[in-house]
C-alpha cells in the first residue's frame, strides 16, 4: 500500500507543481501595479476635474439663466413703470 502511496505522490507532484511566489515575482506585481498607476493617474485626474468644472459650469449656467429672466422681468416692470408715468403726467 506505501507503494501506491508513493507513486500517486510522485504523480501528484509532476502534474500539479507547487508554484511557490518568490521575490521576484513580489516586485514583478509591484512594479506592474506601479506603472499601471502611474499610467491611470493622469486620466482619471484630468476626467475628475473636467468634471468639477463642468459642474461649476453648470452651477454658473442656471445662476446666469434666472438673471436673465430677472432682468427681463425688472425692464418689464420699469417700461410699465415709464409708460404709467408718461401717460399719467399728460392727463394731469
Amino acid at each position: 500500500m506505501s507503494d501506491k502511496h508513493e507513486l500517486l505522490d510522485e504523480v501528484d507532484q509532476v502534474l500539479n507543481k507547487k508554484k511557490r511566489l518568490d521575490f521576484e515575482y513580489l516586485v514583478f506585481t509591484l512594479l506592474l501595479m506601479s506603472f499601471v498607476s502611474l499610467a491611470l493617474f493622469p486620466k482619471i485626474y484630468i476626467q475628475q476635474q473636467i468634471y468639477f468644472k463642468s459642474r461649476d459650469i453648470s452651477k454658473l449656467k442656471g445662476e446666469y439663466d434666472t438673471l436673465i429672466e430677472e432682468n427681463r422681468l425688472i425692464n418689464t416692470s420699469v417700461e410699465s413703470i415709464r409708460f404709467k408715468n408718461q401717460i399719467l403726467d399728460t392727463l394731469f
